[in-house]
């Protein structure tokens, strides 16, 4: 790959998904006259479904600091409280075992329904003047020499820059070119989503329900609306996905115990595999890797999104701090520094979720009696319950600047 004839930028990010464009935003806001191309297989345009995000607080003063969550907002839903209830097969009853309430600090909610349209719209109509779109491209080449990694396009164009950023997902076209590896496990499950309308208001209320197979969450949204994100075993979940949307209105409001009214679906059921996924290097030769790409845990804390847009705060505050003294943004000391803060954090919450999903899916009388009696004690606890709800909405110590809502 010659790097004589490449198109030059300072950054290339790979992947339009929200962690690609926040990067990009997070960039050209922070380090004005900074190159930046994004790439994607895609052409690059704002979701059309009606699915939405949990944002936590901390990612929302992200959101803030780069100007584009007022637009967001306007059209989101806070989550004014949490409640988690457990039963087993068969159970009629639904007890409360916990119960979050309240901010995460006075007038701060912990997190806030985001419509993926909301969000998509914001950050694509904020950065698309400021960088170079290239899209819809196939990368055919990746390669890492001297100053500059390299991108080889489908149409024989070549893109050079001292730092590629893969943001391409979960099946990394540039992790697996790196030659990353990754390690984790199968499930065994799927997570179900769909947005559904329903009877009754949901208050700001998010439930959490925990059943043999796995949770079924029921996050509110504007209006008389919620985004369902249920977890089944992958030998029941195909029979879900194949119900008529009448007979599945059906089956969620008797799975939710009526508690928000009959229910009607609002777009199609749709499912995927769930498996814990963790790169063993979140950096390569003139590569670093965010979100999915890095790292894929369970759903069931709803940290998925949140963990890849912490990686940006974290990315961009090490290469804008490279460029700003005139160092090489793509060395591997200064890769380093972002995968060290980064790993701690990822790790821990692959090993919460991958815990609380063992605890919580299974049916056993013994393990039950157990969970049940902890989520009791954690009511009771005051602090305990504050301390969970900082650490849920990413607010704590060391965060990246862009995490406490400061400019880079």
């Amino acid at each position: 790959m010659s790097k004589h004839s490449a198109e030059r930028h300072d950054v290339i990010i790979v992947g339009g998904g929200p962690v690609g464009l926040t990067m990009a935003l997070a960039l050209v806001r922070s380090a004005p006259g900074v190159r930046v191309a994004l790439v994607d297989r895609r052409p690059l345009s704002v979701p059309r479904d009606n699915r939405a995000s949990a944002i936590a607080a901390g990612v929302r003063r992200v959101f803030e600091a780069l100007g584009v969550w007022d637009e967001m907002e306007s059209q989101s839903q806070p989550v004014a409280s949490m409640h988690i209830t457990d039963s087993g097969t068969g159970d009629l009853a639904r007890p409360l075992f916990l119960r979050f309430d309240g901010d995460v600090v006075p007038g701060e909610a912990f997190a806030h329904m985001v419509p993926n349209q909301a969000s998509g719209a914001a950050l694509l109509g904020a950065v698309q003047d400021d960088i170079t779109v290239i899209a819809p491209a196939d990368i055919s080449d990746w390669s890492a020499e001297g100053a500059f990694g390299g991108l080889t396009l489908g149409d024989g164009r070549v893109l050079a820059a001292p730092l590629i950023i893969a943001a391409d997902g979960a099946q990394s076209n540039l992790r697996q070119r790196a030659g990353i590896d990754t390690i984790g496990h199968d499930y065994g499950q799927m997570g179900l989503v769909a947005t559904i309308g329903h009877e009754l208001p949901h208050d700001g209320v998010a439930y959490e329900h925990f059943r043999p197979a796995g949770p079924f969450a029921s996050l509110p949204l504007p209006g008389n609306r919620s985004s369902l994100v249920w977890t089944e075993t992958a030998q029941t979940a195909p029979r879900l996905l194949a119900m008529s949307p009448e007979d599945l209105a059906v089956e969620i409001e008797a799975v939710m115990g009526s508690t928000l009214g009959q229910v009607t679906l609002e777009d199609k059921l749709m499912g995927f595999p769930l498996h814990l996924q963790l790169a063993r290097s979140f950096v390569g030769p003139r590569l670093a890797l965010i979100g999915d790409a890095a790292h894929v845990v369970h759903p069931i804390a709803g940290q998925g999104l949140n963990l890849g847009l912490k990686d940006v705060a974290a990315l961009a505050e090490v290469i804008v701090d490279a460029l700003r003294l005139g160092l090489d943004h793509g060395a591997p000391d200064v890769l380093e520094r972002y995968q060290a803060w980064r790993r701690l954090d990822t790790a821990s919450m692959a090993v919460v979720t991958d815990g609380m999903n063992r605890l919580f899916s299974n049916d056993l009388a013994p393990v039950r009696a157990l969970r049940d009696f902890g989520l009791g004690l954690v009511d009771r606890a005051g602090p305990v319950k504050s301390a969970l709800i900082r650490a849920a909405s990413g607010i704590g110590g060391g965060a990246p600047k862009l995490l406490s809502g400061l400019p880079i």
